[in-house]
Formats: structure tokens, sequence, C-alpha cells
């Protein structure tokens, strides 16, 4: 009886032992901050504007050094530059040559001119006239009401019928014209950008350094020709403005 009363008294204290083991272990948690019930918060971290570093200078490169030559220039407020002044800065960046180059227009392959950058919108628009009927076939009277539903508009020109055509189109003329008229037309002299060579008995002009002429046709080509001709015996004319 004796013995079974100290084992039971010994198996008691055995447990008391790892409660208060457990219970010593539990408090050093706490004490630690694992048991506490706060709530760590992280802050945002706030890296401000991005780093971006300076550009390396050339190898043996001087520093650049900023003068009142070097400042851009205040606006002057006046609007844009005017033709003048774009054609000196051009002669002064580019040579002479730059001009020359803006002002003419080129001819294709399928011997159509091309639009020359500066031309101003009469201009391109009597050169893509000029284009749609320089292919077409030669006839006397085409061009001047042949066909009574159109007045410009037909299957074939003559010299002046194509040249007042092209005219028409950027609103220079209100119906065709003859040679003999065209040898009135506009102002005399040559012009900017179009000039009119007219007499009795034919008519040409030249539009951005080509020519449009009827009589420089071949057969199946186009009425535009990169080669002068003689201009003996023709009065000159060009529209006002151009």
């Amino acid at each position: 009886m004796r013995h079974r009363t100290l084992s039971g008294f010994a198996a008691i204290l055995k447990r008391v032992r790892r409660r208060g083991a457990l219970a010593l272990f539990i408090a050093s948690l706490v004490a630690a901050g694992c048991g506490s019930t706060e709530v760590h918060r992280i802050s945002a971290w706030d890296t401000g504007p991005p780093y971006i570093p300076p550009p390396e200078p050339a190898r043996g490169a001087a520093p650049k050094r900023v003068t009142a030559a070097s400042k851009p220039a205040p606006e002057s407020g006046r609007g844009a530059p005017s033709d003048a002044q774009v054609q000196r800065e051009l002669d002064e960046a580019f040579g002479t040559r730059a001009g020359r180059a803006i002002d003419a227009a080129g001819l294709s392959s399928g011997g159509l001119a091309t639009i020359p950058p500066a031309a101003p919108s009469r201009v391109a628009a009597i050169i893509n006239a000029a284009n749609s009927v320089a292919r077409k076939p030669y006839v006397y009277g085409g061009g001047h009401g042949r066909l009574a539903e159109e007045t410009f508009v037909d299957s074939a020109y003559d010299c002046s019928g194509s040249v007042s055509f092209a005219l028409a189109a950027a609103g220079l003329v209100d119906s065709p014209m003859d040679s003999s008229a065209l040898a009135r037309f506009g102002k005399p002299g040559r012009g900017r950008w179009v000039t009119i060579y007219a007499n009795g008995g034919h008519a040409f002009m030249t539009v951005a350094g080509l020519r449009f002429d009827t009589s420089g046709r071949a057969p199946g080509g186009s009425r535009w020709q990169a080669q002068s001709r003689t201009v003996a015996g023709f009065t000159v004319r060009h529209p006002t403005g151009l």
C-alpha cells in the first residue's frame, strides 16, 4: 500500500514539473515578444525622384562653355520668317545650290514632273494638272471645248489647250485661251515659278525649271521636257504673283 502511494505521488510530482517547465517556456516567449498581439507595420519606402547620372564627357574633350553667342536667341514674336530669311539661312547652311534644289521640279522616268518642296500651292496645282494631260495625244483645237459637255476636259490637246488646262487648275483662267490670247496673259517678263512663251502660232511654258511644250513631245512621250529651246519670236509673260 505504501509503495503504491509513493509511486502515485511521484507521478503527480512529475506532471507538476512538466507543467512548470511549460509555463516557464511560455513566459520566456512572451518576454521575447512572440506572444505579443501588437501588429508590426513596415513603413512605405519613399525613394524620391530617380537618379539620372550625367553623361560622361568624351575623352580629351574640353568642357563646353556657355557664352552669349551660344545662347538661343529670344523669340521675336514677329511670326513666321519671310521667304528671303529662309532662303538666306538655307544658303548659309547648304550653299546656294540648296535654293535650286527646293525650287526645281524633277522629271520622273515616266515623263511626269515632280513638285519641288518650296512650290506654292498654285504651282503644285499647275504641275498636277499638267501631269494629267502630259501624255495625251495632240490634236488641233483639243482642250478648247471640242467636247460639248466639257470646257477644258478633252481626250487630246493642242499646245495652248494643254497650257490653259494647267493654268485653270490653279484658278488663273476661266476659259481656254489660244496662243494669241496667252501672248497677252498676265504680266510681261519671266515669272518666279511660271513663265509662258506665246505667239500667234504656238505656246508653251516653263514651270519650276521644266518645259511644258507640245512641240517637244515625242510620239507616245510627255509634254514635259528638261531641255530648253529657243524663245526667239515669243512674247514672255507670267501669271501675277508667280
